[in-house]
């Protein structure tokens, strides 16, 4: 057993955004069809159509933002399609997916899974095969109260209430299947989409009052670091020349790829196992170059030659809209991009994860790709039968992070690998409440830790996500071979609290500071 420690100082940081514990859908594979939707009238137990288990689920983890439908199937979906009584089917080839889809999963059906699982909704408008009118229609469709064609027909399809919908990208990876395009092709896209955005205002006997609408620009490759660069140069530049459109966020898309080596899901030695994990951590150094490129992007927009009309402070948040393991082995999968999910994936996105809470200063929204049967998924399904991955008790047991203050500590532990400590901690406080999480990497020992506090703290216990082995999954076989089970180590020391965690594993423990029992 190694020997740690960590010292944490309870003054209060950055709050943790909630959004940052987001999912991504999208029509893959079976995401959709079969991993959510199963319609009204199936034999797999459904609410509203709705898989039964998957929604429950869900429902107990509450993403805050769900994002929809692409992803690259956002550049080939035409929404009205979805929407009504005769929809027509249509072929889906994004990504291997090559099957036919009848679009019974459509802009209602989505927006209903939003109220029933209490997520935000984020809107990828069709960018290149669709039109500008096209995408402002759909937000004619989903936000207006007043009686339109559009907002009669949301009515006539059984939502009398706008959606309110505040999150809309305009566009996805158009620097590739989204159009290929070069930062300024794309800047005079958005300019003409952003700004036919429709605006829904009222006015009430307080004043004007309007649904604020996040306008999201399609970021860089995350994963190609010269490009990234480019990118997001290139398109502040644009950007900043004469006028500007409306500019909410800029939307990154990053994935741990694990595509060139012999290794599989749940098969993997100790040196794969140290690779993949290492390379979860070149997230936090893309998130720091993008948000000093934002920063110095925005600095350069021009200020207003009419004093009496001066232009807004320029603002523009970063999101992470996918992010997650790729592994090689889901290219050649049926259903499309289905993927396992091992312990390996559980510490790559639990050490994923605290990195966005670390950075929360930085990064506002970050979305899972993706939440059911595709990548890094929480959860499989097959037939009436659902699995919840190793991934899905990582965002359940992290949830107490949301709306926390980030807390710096001290950790002494030493590297197992590059990159890589034996332990790697990150705390938050929540009201008297001190949260910490400790993902350990060593592939073979466990760790004793000695955690310290300034003032006298309780510990309230704490949770351990193992296996007996790091390259076990949860299987239709044995669907309850990982979850997380009580770690009751804590004991009080002259020293500290020391707490013990196996090898390859994520534990939380929760400490209540005794000034304040």
């Amino acid at each position: 057993m190694k020997e740690d420690s960590i010292r944490i100082s309870l003054s209060p940081g950055v709050v943790i955004s909630p959004e940052l514990h987001s999912q991504f859908i999208e029509h893959l594979g079976s995401c959709i069809y079969d991993g959510i939707w199963v319609g009204k009238d199936s034999d797999i137990p459904n609410i509203e159509g709705f898989r039964k288990d998957v929604l429950l689920a869900l429902q107990k983890i509450a993403p805050p933002v769900v994002r929809w439908p692409g992803g690259c199937f956002a550049d080939t979906y035409h929404w009205k399609d979805g929407v009504g009584e005769n929809r027509p089917i249509i072929y889906n080839g994004n990504f291997g997916t090559y099957q036919t889809e009848d679009n019974s999963f459509g802009t209602d059906e989505f927006m209903r899974l939003c109220e029933l699982i209490d997520a935000k909704p984020w809107l990828n408008i069709n960018m290149l095969s669709g039109t500008v009118r096209e995408a402002a229609d759909w937000a004619e469709y989903c936000n207006r109260e007043e009686p339109t064609a559009l907002s009669d027909l949301r009515r006539k399809n059984g939502h009398d209430k706008p959606y309110q919908v505040r999150l809309w990208g305009i566009g996805n990876e158009v620097w590739a299947g989204g159009g290929n395009m070069t930062p300024e092709g794309y800047t005079d896209a958005y300019r003409r989409y952003a700004s036919a955005m429709p605006q829904f205002v009222k006015m009430t006997p307080q004043g004007r009052e309007s649904l604020p609408q996040t306008y999201i620009l399609s970021g860089p490759d995350g994963n190609k670091p010269k490009e990234r660069v480019r990118w997001t140069k290139d398109l502040f530049t644009a950007l900043s020349r004469y006028r500007q459109p409306s500019i909410g966020a800029i939307d990154l898309h990053f994935y741990n790829w694990n595509i060139t080596g012999s290794d599989d899901v749940d098969r993997f030695d100790e040196k794969d196992w140290y690779r993949v994990l290492n390379g979860a951590l070149e997230i936090g150094d893309v998130i720091d170059e993008q948000y000093t490129l934002i920063q110095q992007g925005l600095s350069d927009f021009p200020e207003s030659e009419v004093p009496w009309f001066p232009n807004p402070a320029p603002k523009c948040d970063l999101y992470i809209g996918e992010w997650g393991n790729w592994h090689g082995s889901a290219f050649a999968a049926r259903p499309a991009l289905w993927q396992q999910c091992s312990m390996r994936d559980a510490l790559t996105s639990a050490l994923t994860l605290d990195i966005f809470h670390q950075k929360a200063d930085k990064v506002k929204l970050a979305c899972c790709a993706q939440t059911v049967n595709v990548l890094n998924s929480l959860l499989l399904t097959d037939g009436d039968k659902t699995v919840l991955t190793p991934n899905y008790y990582i965002y359940q047991m992290y949830m107490v992070h949301r709306g926390g203050n980030v807390l710096t500590l001290e950790n002494d532990s030493q590297p197992v690998a590059d990159g890589l400590t034996g332990v790697m901690a990150f705390a938050s406080r929540s009201g008297d409440v001190i949260h910490l999480n400790i993902v350990c990497p060593d592939y073979q020992e466990g760790h004793s830790v000695t955690v310290s506090f300034p003032e006298e703290v309780f510990c309230n216990g704490g949770e351990t996500l193992c296996s007996e082995h790091p390259t076990d999954c949860n299987t239709f076989e044995n669907p309850d071979k990982i979850h997380p089970t009580d770690n009751g180590s804590a004991r009080l020391t002259e020293n500290g609290w020391v707490i013990t965690v196996p090898p390859a594993s994520v534990s939380v423990f929760h400490f209540q500071l005794a000034s304040h029992e």
